[in-house]
């Protein structure tokens, strides 16, 4: 899978986590323990695991568009995929310490959004980084042995001969 086909899948999920973020069916009541967010409108738990509210519900969105604009060749794959990465690295990291779970009271990033978060970030990682470098490796190897065929193939069907002038029969 290329970064590009990487931008396109998140992008494609994150756009759907935006669009059933905005769905009151698909939301449960917080619990009594959750922690508090400034921002109660549409604050809940998607499908019942992920803590979001209404700007957790936009940054989906924000995501997902950059991830289709990323594989449809507006943004660059890679800067898409290393950015996500970052990002949703400290997200994750932020989600385990008391104070900042709630990103200052702004953003619920806690409960099951700490692992969603850091599955996130490591197959952005993967993408953005390993993924770019090995793509590199496999095609400067297409290049060597592309360069190394001809000389076998000449062998192989004789064309040495017929390049030196014999015209595929030795002198007598």
């Amino acid at each position: 899978m290329t970064t590009a086909t990487f931008a396109m899948i998140f992008g494609i999920a994150y756009l759907g986590a935006g669009v059933l973020g905005l769905i009151p069916a698909m939301m449960t009541p917080p619990p009594a323990d959750a922690p508090g967010t400034a921002f109660t409108v549409m604050y809940g738990y998607l499908l019942g695991l992920f803590p979001v509210n209404i700007l957790h519900t936009a940054v989906h969105f924000v995501i997902g568009l950059w991830g289709i604009a990323a594989w449809s060749g507006a943004a660059a794959a890679g800067v898409f995929a290393r950015s996500l990465a970052v990002l949703y690295g400290v997200l994750a990291v932020m989600g385990l310490v008391p104070g900042l779970d709630t990103a200052f009271g702004m953003i619920p990033l806690h409960g099951h959004d700490v692992w969603l978060h850091a599955g996130t970030a490591a197959f952005a990682a993967y993408f953005g980084w390993w993924a770019s470098v090995a793509s590199v490796e496999r095609r400067h190897g297409v290049e060597r042995r592309q360069r190394m065929m001809p000389t076998g193939r000449e062998r192989r069907l004789a064309f040495a001969e017929r390049r030196h002038g014999y015209g595929g029969m030795h002198p007598a």
